[in-house]
């Protein structure tokens, strides 16, 4: 049995936090990233623990990637300029491995072209329909990127945090960056 690999990229951008000033400092922003709910009629319903960041399957021979950076344009239509950084790999329960790389962007989700494909729906009715591969997308605070990402990328979230969050400053309390929103919740938690 060869092993299924994928690859594919966590975009993220800051924003300004409510009721932030210019020339505030780092922590009056905080970090979001773009993350992208499959399509299709089996999760229509599902909000937590299923959106993922933009990925795919790696091709034979191919170039990790290469294949990060087109699976995210096949999904979003959008395609990342770069520079990228690797995450490294997370080990999914079905042994399928999914690599990533941060990079910083920014996307407008109500520009979102995603390929589709083909199922039978409802389910052994014959009945073949086209289905987009995501059919959404949307920026989370790292709180809410957490409670709605595939529980095996979480920490995809974490090593961004880590590798491009400021430290909180005086006062401003833990993880003043973390806070943020996105639809998979309307408050956010205490700190994690």
């Amino acid at each position: 049995m060869s092993k299924i690999v994928s690859a594919g990229l966590l975009v993220y951008r800051w924003r300004p936090e409510p009721g932030a000033r210019a020339g505030d400092p780092p922590n009056g922003r905080r970090l979001e990233t773009l993350l992208v709910h499959p399509g299709g009629p089996y999760f229509v319903k599902r909000e937590i623990g299923v959106w993922s960041i933009p990925k795919g399957q790696v091709d034979p021979g191919e170039d990790r990637l290469v294949a990060a950076r087109r699976e995210c344009r096949e999904e979003t239509g959008y395609e990342p300029q770069g520079p990228f950084t690797p995450l490294g790999g997370v080990k999914y329960k079905n042994h399928k491995v999914v690599y990533a790389w941060a990079v910083e962007g920014d996307f407008d989700p109500a520009d979102l072209v995603s390929i589709t494909f083909e199922m039978v729906w409802p389910p052994r009715s014959g009945k073949v329909v086209d289905v987009p591969e995501v059919d959404r997308a949307a920026w989370f605070g790292l709180a809410s990127a957490r409670a709605a990402i595939v529980p095996s990328q979480r920490r995809f979230i974490d090593d961004l945090e880590a590798l491009v969050a400021p430290p909180p400053g005086p006062g401003s309390g833990d993880r003043a960056n973390a806070k943020g929103e996105g639809p998979a919740d309307d408050e956010e938690p205490g700190p994690d």
